[in-house]
């Protein structure tokens, strides 16, 4: 089993899905790669993607077409001004052009050159989709892929063409082995060991440099989040709550930047409900955000972007425990629980439903929080298991077929189950514990496999279809 740096895992993405938007953006990056390897991007005479199943299903109001158009126009989504997206869009519907790689300007009309095929699924796995590149010479070549969940990308003869085939010093694909290595390196802390591995990647120094930049798109995104008013895109005219919410908690007081926002949350009155209030407050920004086609960090995926960053900032403001040091902590333990859960289940919602993304991202965050307030190796795994436990065969039914009903909410309530987790575990014995993490893991991507297809990100079940609205 390959290892996974926990980076693979937090990321930068771009809203609204990590499978439906940054996969098939991915794709298409890497079959101009595919192109280029072959051939040359200049002897293409036609390009089309056709896209499978869930990925078709709820395409339109994923972005998935978006994600294929702007990927093979040579766009990064991390580096694209997301404010730029829909005029591109709109260049390549209106003209009926797309500039290949930027490279070369080709027809290409949606219906006919991107595809979204309702109709049928490919066997690898529910979000698949097919490129083609017809060239001058009458060659064609094609490659199918498949979104595998959190942005990943795989074809059925490479598990993922992301990941990289290292084997760390000590390798952990089960909790089991952290504590193992743990306990024979007399590692107090599981983040210690984490650093460890990392360096199988980059040097300790470059770890934190890139935790703690983690962590300032995390704030931005926030606060962003918490200054946008308006509706969300899409056609179901969600009103964004965040801006509201912390008018309300913040009264009279006035801010003119990031800084001094965020030194009032932490001067803020500190009762149970005004920080359960900060801490939804926190998920619905960035979920906002995320739906809104922003930047995001995506935690495993991008419909549970709103857990981490709002459990992360709880500490931040609420909590003795806000040096950079349990900052990348928290980071590093957050992301190494999500690596688990994608060696031994899923972080799909299309392969396991919503628990594969709130359930995960709850499961990471209420590790992380444990480990910065003192938590021992087993009361961290303990409250990964509590979260994701308590989040067991949670579907995935989005209205519409965008990630705002159910999803904005359900990142405020893996949030703050999350924090409830690690309370619980630092006030319990893990040696009495009746679940290991790696038991309901195993039950989680049992259960995954029993859920009904319709409840795996189709839009065919659940609120989805009780709640009657044009499709978006």
């Amino acid at each position: 089993m390959q290892s996974i740096s926990i980076f693979e895992i937090i990321k930068v993405g771009i809203g609204p899905s990590s499978s439906h938007t940054m996969g098939p953006w991915n794709a298409a990056e890497f079959f101009l790669d595919k192109i280029r390897r072959e051939d040359v991007l200049q002897n293409v005479n036609e390009i089309s993607v056709e896209f499978f199943g869930s990925l078709a299903k709820t395409g339109v109001g994923h972005g998935t077409d978006i994600a294929g158009m702007l990927g093979l126009s040579g766009e990064n989504f991390k580096t694209i001004d997301t404010k730029k997206i829909d005029e591109k869009v709109a260049i390549i519907r209106t003209t009926n052009t797309l500039n290949l790689g930027g490279e070369k300007l080709l027809p290409f009309i949606y219906g006919k050159n991107l595809i979204l095929n309702k109709e049928k699924s490919l066997d690898f796995h529910p979000n698949g989709m097919i490129f083609t590149a017809y060239f001058e010479d009458g060659k064609i070549l094609t490659q199918d892929y498949y979104s595998v969940g959190g942005g990943f990308v795989a074809t059925k003869e490479e598990n993922s063409l992301e990941e990289t085939c290292i084997r760390t010093l000590y390798p952990c694909h089960k909790a089991a082995d952290l504590r193992t290595y743990c306990n024979k390196l007399n590692l107090d802390k599981i983040s210690d060991l984490i650093y460890l591995n990392e360096e199988s990647w980059r040097t300790k120094e470059e770890t934190q440099a890139e935790a703690l930049y983690i962590w300032k798109q995390i704030k931005e995104c926030i606060y962003k989040g918490v200054n946008a008013e308006g509706s969300l895109p899409g056609g179901l005219n969600v009103t964004r709550r965040a801006a509201n919410l912390n008018r309300k908690l913040l009264g009279d007081k006035i801010y003119k930047n990031i800084d001094e926002w965020f030194q009032l949350v932490v001067d803020a009155e500190e009762t149970f409900t005004t920080i359960n209030k900060w801490v939804s407050c926190f998920a619905l920004a960035v979920n906002e955000e995320n739906a809104s086609f922003g930047r995001i960090i995506t935690a495993p995926t991008n419909g549970a972007s709103g857990v981490i960053p709002a459990v992360l900032m709880f500490a931040q403001a609420f909590t003795e425990f806000t040096s950079d040091d349990y900052i990348i902590r928290f980071i590093l333990v957050a992301g190494e629980i999500g690596t688990l859960f994608k060696k031994n289940a899923t972080i799909s919602a299309a392969m396991g439903g919503c628990q594969a993304e709130i359930g995960v991202s709850s499961a990471m965050a209420a590790a992380g929080l444990t480990e910065i307030m003192g938590g021992t190796p087993g009361q961290v795994l303990m409250a990964a298991e509590i979260a994701m436990e308590h989040h067991l065969g949670l579907t995935c039914d989005p209205i519409g077929g965008l990630v705002q009903i159910p999803c904005i909410e359900r990142n405020s309530m893996g949030a703050i189950k999350a924090i409830t987790a690690s309370n619980i575990a630092l006030e319990s014995d893990p040696e009495k514990a009746k679940v290991s993490l790696d038991q309901v893991i195993q039950t989680m991507w049992e259960t995954a496999q029993g859920m009904n297809e319709r409840f795996k990100e189709t839009s065919e079940g659940g609120l989805a279809i009780a709640v009657n609205v044009a499709e978006c």
